[in-house]
């Protein structure tokens, strides 16, 4: 019995809810499946999908206004919000928990809240009531030798329970960590050794009530905050990221031959003729996947992806399987990387490398002059690369460097073909409404010793054009296959954007003179009466934006195309790009919005991602004839989702991290910078040409008293109505560097005319009237 087919069941019931004993007489089970059916119920209360109601009752989430099942994030200062798992009737965004409401709870954990009051506006309130799942088995951070006891204060400020080391559970057992991936291991002798060092902590014993604190031992020591790698072995940590390959994991890849037999060639497709090549960044070691170009008599390209046949390696159900399931992705940390796969695997027998024989999966895909897939094959085959390219080479090659194109003369006339077929399938995305954001990311660099020495801007070129289009529309083709031929697949899908967040963007793009071309937003108002502190009536209408109004893919990518160079385009890109919701893994197709695509999948990276390699089983599956058997899709799905989410905001906190502290040396420089976002505490900057960010406090904006307006988000001063906004460029100087929230925080400058006369400028305007 699958969790679904229960999910289903109760939501054609009239109110969405049912007992166990009803649950039993209506799906007619018997024997062991009525024991079946209490295990999974339980499951299920405890990861959200059900709500437990008194009387035995099992409710859907979205189907009452009473209680909402949810992740609970917490802020330092003590109140917090729990955000639905399902979206509950009437509720606008998310629940609001006041302080001391939360009870026990930490930061991040599941939990099923009692919503106590709801406004008209949708906007709710509650308390938690249980923890469903906790999110922390081990915190990290600082360990303090008190007078009475030792305790560990968390790296997260948001966990606000500090963790109580009882006697003897201070210093851990001794053995050496040969899997630490930044800094060395630590030992010490002495209690009174470990103040201030930053430690791992496992959670024996969790708050019972508010204000309690938890009760841990020491598993590991990390070292002193400032040491070189240990900022790399906290965010590990922190986000509990799978870093050590158990023993049976590591025992199975030794074990896996490093060279190819007979065996492993039978039935396959052999490419170890042709000049196959796979294009890399400099510093990649696992090579997922190989390309060829060819030019067909009618004129058709002929393109050859060749994907690493992971899936001939991990079977179902091994160890390693099991390993690379729980970590979902590897994680790639600017210096170093957390591989979803033991090396073994995943920078040997699995990679792509020059010069040897590998197994393939291949997409051997016909396309026509105007980018269409005319046909294509699916098979297993063996293949062995030519050369291993970087994006550079490519790039310079494609740009008449001589030097290069005498070394690779015999592929140069290839790495033409493939330009050319790349950019037939770029125009043909487009053409369909593909939006193609090209905003610039960072790229921290760092001198031979690791220390980091600068931000630039990350590097892209044609090759990159050519590498992203081909895996593009290898995705794309196995993925209408898969659906076409299967009963079930594994699709990458991506949402419309909320109505709320378009009619916001269009709002500041508005002011621009810029507009999605969205035609009109119907909204309903309801009136709404309110008693102020002194007894008057005020009335007011709460507008709620109905959901009627389509949004297409092709509104972004024209306003994008639009927006080309002028001196907006960076700050509408990066505002259109948080209005839109993120991507993730689901069992049911519902389309791609930003690459316009009706289906879509992840088939070219199964070393690093794992909703890859369970792509290559369904695909394998199919080329055998037999049924997959692949697991239960859905859950794979909600997994590999979640660990992506994970491995994002852990490659994301320490880049900030780093930016920080690079920043250090740099108190009282002056930049350029661009306004991102406004508050009523302030507002958001981007530094130019370095991407670091940064508050400017609104108590410190010079001269006035200064207000922020909600409706318009700017910030306004009183008396001379000077006015900072969302796009506008300014000056500032680096004033702080907080080295526990991980913030900088920085002043405006004022120009020498400012100070002495009339404000000008984009952040001086005077409000017309």
């Amino acid at each position: 019995m699958k969790e679904q087919d229960v999910l289903d069941h109760i939501a054609r019931l009239p109110h969405g809810r049912a007992t166990q004993r009803q649950l039993v007489r209506e799906l007619r089970l018997r024997g062991s499946e009525r024991e079946q059916l209490e295990k999974l119920l339980e499951r299920m209360v405890k990861k959200g999908s059900l709500i437990e109601l008194r009387g035995g009752q099992y409710v859907l989430p979205g189907r009452t206004q009473q209680f909402a099942t949810g992740r609970l994030s917490m802020h330092r200062d003590g109140y917090g919000f729990v955000s639905p798992a399902k979206e509950v009737p009437g509720l606008a965004g998310d629940i609001f928990i006041p302080p001391d409401a939360a009870r026990h709870a930490m930061h991040g954990d599941t939990v099923l809240a009692r919503i106590t009051r709801i406004d008209a506006g949708g906007r709710a309130e509650g308390e938690v009531i249980r923890v469903l799942g906790r999110a922390h088995p081990t915190v990290t951070g600082e360990f303090r030798v008190g007078r009475r006891e030792c305790y560990v204060v968390p790296f997260e400020s948001r966990i606000q329970q500090w963790v109580v080391i009882p006697e003897g559970l201070e210093i851990p057992g001794r053995g050496q960590n040969v899997d630490r991936i930044g800094a060395a291991s630590h030992e010490v002798r002495d209690v009174r050794e470990m103040d201030g060092m930053i430690v791992d902590v496992e959670i024996l014993e969790y708050p019972q009530e508010a204000g309690e604190a938890a009760v841990g031992r020491v598993v590991e020591i990390l070292g002193r905050p400032d040491d070189f790698g240990v900022d790399v072995e906290i965010m590990i940590r922190k986000h509990h990221l799978r870093h050590r390959f158990p023993a049976e994991v590591i025992e199975q890849a030794q074990s896996i031959p490093l060279t190819l037999t007979q065996a492993d060639l039978a039935g396959r497709r052999d490419f170890r003729g042709m000049d196959v090549v796979t294009i890399d960044g400099e510093t990649a070691r696992d090579f997922d996947d190989a390309v060829w170009v060819d030019r067909l008599p009618d004129g058709n390209f002929l393109l050859h992806v060749h994907i690493a046949d992971v899936s001939h390696y991990v079977r179902p159900g091994t160890p390693i399987d099991e390993e690379a399931f729980q970590r979902g992705t590897s994680v790639y940390f600017p210096d170093r990387a957390v591989p979803m796969l033991p090396l073994e695997l995943s920078t040997e027998i699995c990679s792509l490398k020059p010069g040897v024989d590998r197994l393939c999966m291949s997409a051997l895909l016909e396309i026509d002059r105007q980018g269409d897939v005319v046909r294509q094959e699916f098979c297993r085959g063996v293949m062995r690369s030519v050369e291993r390219m970087t994006y550079t080479d490519v790039h310079l090659i494609l740009e008449g460097d001589p030097g290069l194109r005498a070394r690779y003369a015999r592929l140069v006339d290839r790495f033409e073909l493939m330009k050319e077929l790349a950019l037939v399938l770029y125009r043909r995305r487009m053409k369909r409404g593909a939006i193609d954001f090209d905003l610039p990311e960072p790229l921290l660099v760092f001198d031979e010793q690791g220390i980091m020495t600068g931000i630039e801007r990350t590097p892209r070129n044609i090759a990159h054009r050519i590498i992203e289009e081909f895996m593009l529309a290898a995705n794309e083709a196995v993925s209408r296959h898969l659906e076409e031929h299967l009963p079930e697949s594994l699709f990458r899908v991506h949402e419309p954007p909320d109505i709320q967040k378009v009619y916001e963007f269009e709002q500041i793009a508005a002011r621009f003179g810029y507009s999605l071309g969205v035609p009109a937003f119907p909204a309903r108002r309801y009136p709404v009466v309110t008693r102020a502190s002194d007894g008057r009536r005020l009335r007011r209408d709460i507008v709620r934006l109905e959901e009627s109004v389509k949004i297409t893919s092709r509104m972004y990518q024209k306003l994008v195309e639009k927006l080309e160079g002028k001196p907006e385009e960076r700050i509408l890109n990066y505002l259109m790009l948080r209005s839109l919701k993120q991507a993730r893994y689901s069992e049911k197709n519902i389309g791609h919005f930003a690459l316009a695509a009706k289906s879509y999948t992840h088939f070219t990276s199964p070393i690093r991602r794992y909703p890859d390699l369970v792509v290559h089983r369904l695909l394998g599956a199919w080329l055998d004839g037999r049924e997959p058997a692949v697991g239960d899709l859905h859950e794979i799905a909600e997994q590999c989702s979640e660990t992506e989410r994970r491995a994002a905001e852990a490659e994301r906190e320490l880049i900030e991290w780093k930016k920080v502290k690079f920043m250090t040396d740099r108190v009282g420089d002056e930049f350029d910078a661009l306004i991102i976002s406004t508050t009523k505490f302030g507002f958001f900057v981007e530094l130019k040409d370095l991407f670091v960010e940064g508050l400017v406090p609104i108590d410190f904006l010079p001269g006035d008293r200064w207000t922020y307006q909600e409706n318009t988000r700017k910030i306004v001063a009183e008396r001379s109505r000077r006015e900072y906004r969302i796009g506008d460029q300014v000056r500032v100087r680096l004033d702080k560097v907080d080295g526990v929230e991980r913030r900088l925080y920085f002043s405006v400058v004022e120009p020498e005319r400012e100070r002495r006369g009339a404000p000008k400028g984009a952040a001086a305007r005077r409000r017309k009237g």
